[in-house]
C-alpha cells in the first residue's frame, strides 16, 4: 500500500482497511479494478482542467463575499474579528461557533476525563462504573436541572422496551414515543419547573453549560432506541433458541445463548486469562449482534451507554452491543500510532476551516440574503462553498469527539471518509455523509423493514425519519422526499446498464449521469440547509433565464463530467490495493 493509501484510509477508520478483509476478497477486488488511466493524455487534459478551475471557484467565492463586494455593508456586522492577517472571521453559524467558542473548554474536559479515567483504571474501577458516574455528573454540568428531563425521555424508553413483552406491541411503541419525544421537546422544552409546580421554581436557576438541553437529545433519542431495539432482538433470540432446545432441558440459558449466538461467543466471556486461552475478536460486524447474556441490558449499563460522555453530545453513533464489546476487549485500532495520526488530520481539518472562514464570508451573505448583483458562477460559488462549510462544521466536531472516545478505548466509526465534493453518486454520498447515522438507519430502519426489496418504501421512511430527527420543519420534509426522487434515477439506472460494465463508454455514460447526480445533490441540499427557497430562486433564475446563465451551466456541467472521471478513477486506484468502501 503506498504511503498516501496509508495516511487516507488506514488511519481514518481502521473497518476500510483492507487488511480487515480476507485475502480471497482483496484479490478478488483487484483483478476487477481496470489498469491505470492516470499517465494517459485524457486525464493529463484532466488535471489542466483542474489547475485552471478550481483557482478560479475560490476566486469566485471571494469574489462574492469579500469587502469588495457591494454587498459587504449588508453582512459586515454579523462578522467577528478574527486572528489571521488581520482579517475578519464568518462566525456566524451557530452550531459551528458554539464549538469554536467553546473549543479550549472542550480541550480541558476531554485531559480531565482522560486524567481520572486512569486514575480509575489505577484503582480497579471497572469501565462501565466510570462512565455510569462520570456521565451522570456530565449530563448534569451540561444541562443542569433540565437533565431530568432527558432522564425522564430515557427511563420512559427504558420500561418500554424492559416491560411490554410482546415484540410487535414493544417495538412500535418504542418507535412512537421515539419520534414523539422529539415533537414534545419541540412544543414544550421552554416550559419552566416553576409553571409545573411553583416550589420547583429554584430548579430553573440553573441549566448547565448547554442551555439548550434539546438540541443534543437527538443522538441520546438513538442510543436509547439502539439499547431497546437490541434488548428486544436480543429477548426474541433467546426465546427461538429456548424453543428449538426444548428437547434438552438440562441446557442453562447461558449454554443456549452460546449456541445461538455465534461461535465465537467466548471473546463475550469477562474473566478470560491469558495467555491459556486465546480469544478470537469479533470484526466490525459481528459486534453489532454480539450474543450478550439478558443480564447484561440491565439500567446500569444503560445509562453507562446512553451518557457515555465522549460521543454524548454529537456521536458518532456507536450501539449498544459494539459499545459493551468493546468495554471488555480493547481492539487493535486502538494504538498510540493511529490516534496520533488522526489527530494530525483533525488539526490540518481545522486550519482549512479557520481558512475559509477568514477569506470567504460566504455563511454571512447566504444569511444576509446578500447577492444581488452577483454573477450565477458567483451564485453558485456562494451555496457550494456554503456546503463545504456545513461538511467541515459537521466533520471538526465529530472527529474530535471521535478523537476523545479513541484516546479512551472505544473505535467508533468515521462520520465522514469522504470528502464532500470527492462523490459522484448519491447512493454513496449518504453512504459516507454521516457514516455512523447511516449504519444506524441501515440496522434499525432500512433492513427491518424490508432493505432493497421495497427500496423505495425503505428509502423514503428513513429518509423521512432524518428529516423529523434533523429538525420539525416542513422545508426538511420536502428535502428528505426530494432525495429519494433524487435516487431513483441512479438506482433504475445502474440497473439497466448493469451488463455492459466493461464496456469502453461505460463509464462516459456513468460520468454523464454522475453529471446529472451531482447537479439533483447540490440542488437538494442548497434548498434544505444553505439558501433556502429565495437563494435557490435567485440562483435557478441566474441560470435557465439569461445567457450567461446557461452558458455557465454547460460549462460547470464539461467540469462536473471531468470530476466524475477522475472521482472514478480514484475509486479504482483504491480497487487495485485491494480496498472497496463501497462508497
Amino acid at each position: 500500500m503506498s504511503f498516501s493509501s496509508f495516511f487516507a484510509l488506514q488511519t481514518l477508520d481502521g473497518r476500510l482497511e483492507p487488511s480487515a478483509q480476507s485475502m480471497k476478497k482483496r484479490q478478488e477486488i483487484i483483478s476487477k479494478a481496470h489498469k491505470s488511466r492516470w499517465s494517459t493524455v485524457e486525464f493529463r487534459v484532466y488535471l489542466a482542467v483542474f489547475v485552471v478551475v478550481v483557482p478560479l471557484m475560490f476566486k469566485a467565492a471571494m469574489e462574492a463575499s469579500n469587502e469588495t463586494n457591494p454587498n459587504y455593508y449588508r453582512y459586515e456586522r454579523i462578522l467577528s474579528n478574527g486572528w489571521m492577517f488581520g482579517r475578519k472571521v464568518d462566525n456566524s453559524d451557530a452550531q459551528y461557533k458554539f464549538f469554536r467558542d467553546n473549543f479550549m473548554l472542550l480541550g480541558g474536559l476531554i485531559l480531565l476525563h482522560s486524567t481520572l479515567r486512569r486514575i480509575s483504571l489505577f484503582f480497579g474501577v471497572a469501565r462501565r462504573t466510570f462512565d455510569f458516574a462520570f456521565g451522570l455528573i456530565f449530563l448534569f454540568g451540561a444541562h443542569g436541572f433540565n437533565c431530568i428531563k432527558i432522564l425522564v425521555h430515557i427511563m420512559t424508553a427504558f420500561c418500554i422496551g424492559r416491560y411490554i413483552q410482546n415484540r410487535r406491541i414493544s417495538i412500535t411503541l418504542l418507535w412512537i414515543y421515539s419520534v414523539g419525544s422529539l415533537f414534545i421537546n419541540d412544543k414544550y422544552r421552554r416550559i419552566s419547573y416553576g409553571q409545573i409546580l411553583p416550589f420547583l421554581s429554584f430548579m430553573d436557576t440553573f441549566s448547565g453549560i448547554i442551555n439548550r438541553w434539546d438540541v443534543f437529545f437527538n443522538f441520546t433519542m438513538l442510543r436509547f432506541l439502539s439499547f431497546n431495539l437490541d434488548y428486544v432482538f436480543r429477548k426474541e433470540q433467546l426465546a427461538k433458541t429456548i424453543k428449538k432446545d426444548d428437547d434438552q432441558p438440562n441446557k442453562s440459558v447461558s449454554e443456549m445463548a452460546g449456541d445461538s449466538g455465534s461461535e465465537t461467543y467466548s471473546v463475550l466471556e469477562k474473566n478470560v486469562t491469558p495467555p491459556e486461552q486465546t480469544v478470537k475478536l469479533l470484526n466490525d460486524r459481528e459486534r453489532l449482534e454480539a450474543p450478550f447474556d439478558l443480564e447484561d441490558y440491565n439500567i446500569f449499563n444503560y445509562l453507562a451507554y446512553v451518557t457515555y460522555t465522549p460521543l454524548f453530545i454529537a456521536g458518532p453513533i456507536i450501539t449498544f452491543n459494539d459499545y459493551m464489546y468493546q468495554t471488555i476487549h480493547t481492539l487493535p485500532t486502538i494504538n498510540f500510532k493511529r490516534i496520533a495520526v488522526y489527530a494530525l488530520r483533525l488539526g490540518f481539518c481545522i486550519l482549512v476551516m479557520e481558512t475559509l472562514l477568514h477569506f470567504t464570508y460566504v455563511v454571512a451573505v447566504a444569511k444576509a440574503k446578500a447577492w444581488e448583483g452577483d454573477t450565477p458562477f458567483q451564485i453558485s460559488m456562494i451555496g457550494l462553498f456554503n456546503l463545504n462549510i456545513i461538511w467541515l462544521k459537521l466533520l471538526i466536531p465529530w472527529r474530535l469527539f471521535r478523537l476523545w472516545s479513541l484516546i479512551d478505548g472505544i473505535d467508533p466509526p468515521e462520520n465522514m471518509i469522504r470528502c464532500m465534493d470527492n462523490n459522484y453518486s448519491a447512493m454513496c454520498f449518504w453512504r459516507a455523509w454521516h457514516r455512523s447515522y447511516n449504519r444506524w438507519l441501515l440496522k434499525y430502519i432500512y433492513v427491518p423493514l424490508g432493505g432493497s426489496r421495497y427500496r423505495i418504501v425503505t428509502s423514503l421512511a428513513v429518509f423521512s425519519f432524518v428529516a423529523v430527527w434533523h429538525d420539525i420543519e416542513l422545508r426538511l420534509l420536502i428535502w428528505g422526499w426530494l432525495v429519494v426522487l433524487f435516487l431513483l434515477p441512479e438506482i433504475i439506472l445502474t440497473q439497466t446498464f448493469q451488463p455492459y460494465t466493461n464496456e469502453w463508454w461505460y463509464r462516459h455514460v456513468c460520468a454523464c449521469g454522475a453529471v446529472v447526480n451531482i447537479w439533483m445533490m447540490m440542488l437538494a441540499n442548497l434548498y434544505g440547509f444553505c439558501l433556502n427557497y429565495d437563494g435557490m430562486k435567485m440562483l435557478c433564475d441566474s441560470m435557465f433565464k439569461t445567457l450567461d446563465g446557461w452558458l455557465f451551466f454547460l460549462a460547470s456541467s464539461v467540469c462536473l463530467f471531468v470530476a466524475a472521471q477522475v472521482m472514478r478513477e480514484l475509486r479504482q486506484n483504491e480497487h487495485r490495493q485491494g480496498i472497496d468502501v463501497k462508497c
